[in-house]
C-alpha cells in the first residue's frame, strides 16, 4: 500500500509540475516575455516546484531531514545523473553565457548554503536571504535576456516581431486558461507532495533507513522527474542548450527558492544533519564546481564526460546504500572516493582545462 502511495505521489508531482510549467509559460508569453527569459526563470522554477512542495510539507511535518535531503539530493542527481544521461544520449553544446554567468552563480549559491549550514541549522533569517537571492537572480536573468532580445529585435524586427505579437495576442485571450493551469498544477503538487512525504517517512521507519537517505535518493529522484523528462527529451530532439540550461537553472532555484522558502516558513528553520554537512553537501558543491571545467572544455559535454558523471552518481548512490546498511566496507569505499578517484578526476580536468586555455590563446 505504501509503495502505491509513493508511486501515486510521484505521478501527481509530475502532472502538477507539467500543468504549472505550461500555464506559467503561456502567461509569460501573454506579457511579452521572450522564450529565453521563460526558459531561465519560469521553466526552471516550474520544474523545481515539486521539490518546493515536498520540502515545505516535510519541514512543516517535522521531517526536516527529508527537506534538506530532497534539495541536496536533487541537485546532485540533476548534475551527475540527468546531465550525464543527456550527454550520453547526445553530446551537449554549452552556451558561453551558462559558463560565464549561470555556473558561477550556482557555485556561489552552493557555497553560501554550506556556510549557512555549518552551525547545523538554516534559520528563518538565512532562508529570507536565500529567497531574496532568488528574486535577485530572476531579475538578473530577465534583464540580461531582455537586453539580448531587444538587440535581436532591433536587427531582425520584421522577421521575429510578427510571430511574437501573434503569440502575445493569443496568450492574452487565454489568460483564464493560464491561471487555471497554474492553480490546478499547484493544487495537484500540494496533494502529491503530501502523499509522497507521508509514504517516504513511513518507508524510512519501516526499513530502518534514515529520513535523510530517503530524501537524498527516492524523494530526490521523484521530485527531479520534470528536470529529467525535460532534459532527456531536449537531448533527443537536438535542443542541447535547453538540456543544460534547465538543469543549471533548476539547481540555482532549488537552493535559493526551495530551501529559502522552506526555511522561511518553518518556525525554527531547517535542521541540517551531520551526515549531510560532512558528506552530501560537499558532494553537491564538488558537482557544481566540476561543471566549470567540464562545460568550458570545448564548450560541450562529450559522451565520455557524461559517462563520468553517471559513474560518479552510481558510486555516490552505492555509498548511501552501504552506509544505510552499516556495511563494514563503507569507510574504505568512502576513502577510495575521497582520496583517489576524486583527486585523479580533478587532476585530469585541470590538465585538460590548461590545454584548452593554451589552445584558445593560440
Amino acid at each position: 500500500m505504501l509503495a502505491l502511495t509513493l508511486i501515486g505521489g510521484f505521478v501527481l508531482l509530475l502532472v502538477g509540475g507539467e500543468l504549472l510549467v505550461r500555464g506559467a509559460s503561456k502567461l509569460a508569453l501573454a506579457f511579452g516575455l521572450s522564450p529565453l527569459v521563460i526558459g531561465l526563470t519560469v521553466v526552471a522554477f516550474g520544474t523545481s516546484a515539486p521539490e518546493l512542495a515536498v520540502s515545505i510539507k516535510a519541514s512543516l511535518s517535522g521531517s526536516s531531514d527529508i527537506a534538506i535531503g530532497n534539495t541536496v539530493g536533487s541537485n546532485i542527481l540533476n548534475i551527475l545523473f540527468i546531465l550525464g544521461l543527456s550527454a550520453l544520449i547526445s553530446p551537449l553544446v554549452v552556451a558561453q553565457q551558462i559558463v560565464k554567468k549561470e555556473v558561477p552563480i550556482m557555485i556561489g549559491a552552493s557555497l553560501i548554503l554550506y556556510g549557512m549550514a555549518l552551525n547545523g541549522n538554516i534559520s528563518r533569517g538565512e532562508g529570507g536571504i536565500l529567497f531574496i537571492g532568488s528574486i535577485a537572480y530572476t531579475w538578473f536573468a530577465v534583464r540580461s535576456a531582455s537586453r539580448e532580445q531587444k538587440a535581436i529585435k532591433d536587427i531582425y524586427a520584421h522577421e521575429i516581431g510578427t510571430p511574437a505579437d501573434a503569440e502575445r495576442a493569443k496568450g492574452k485571450k487565454s489568460l483564464a486558461l493560464c491561471l487555471g493551469l497554474i492553480l490546478g498544477g499547484l493544487v495537484i503538487l500540494v496533494y502529491g507532495s503530501n502523499l509522497l512525504v507521508t509514504a517516504a517517512t513511513e518507508l524510512a521507519r519501516g526499513w530502518g533507513i534514515s529520513e535523510l537517505v530517503i530524501g537524498l535518493t527516492i524523494v530526490a529522484a521523484g521530485t527531479s522527474l520534470p528536470e529529467a523528462a525535460a532534459s532527456t527529451i531536449a537531448a533527443f530532439k537536438g535542443e542541447r542548450e535547453i538540456a543544460i540550461g534547465n538543469v543549471v537553472g533548476s539547481c540555482i532555484f532549488n537552493i535559493l527558492s526551495v530551501l529559502g522558502l522552506t526555511s522561511l516558513v518553518s518556525p525554527s528553520g531547517i535542521a541540517v544533519p551531520e551526515g549531510a554537512l560532512s558528506f552530501d553537501l560537499p558532494i553537491m558543491i564538488a558537482s557544481a564546481v566540476a561543471c566549470l571545467p567540464v562545460f568550458y572544455i570545448g564548450y560541450s559535454i562529450s559522451r565520455w564526460r557524461g559517462l563520468m558523471f553517471l559513474g560518479y552518481y552510481a558510486a555516490y548512490t552505492l555509498y548511501l546504500i552501504l552506509d544505510a546498511q552499516a556495511h563494514p566496507s563503507t569507510s574504505e569505499f568512502k576513502a577510495a572516493l575521497l582520496y583517489f578517484v576524486i583527486p585523479l578526476t580533478v587532476l585530469t580536468l585541470a590538465y585538460m582545462t590548461f590545454h584548452e586555455v593554451k589552445s584558445t590563446k593560440r
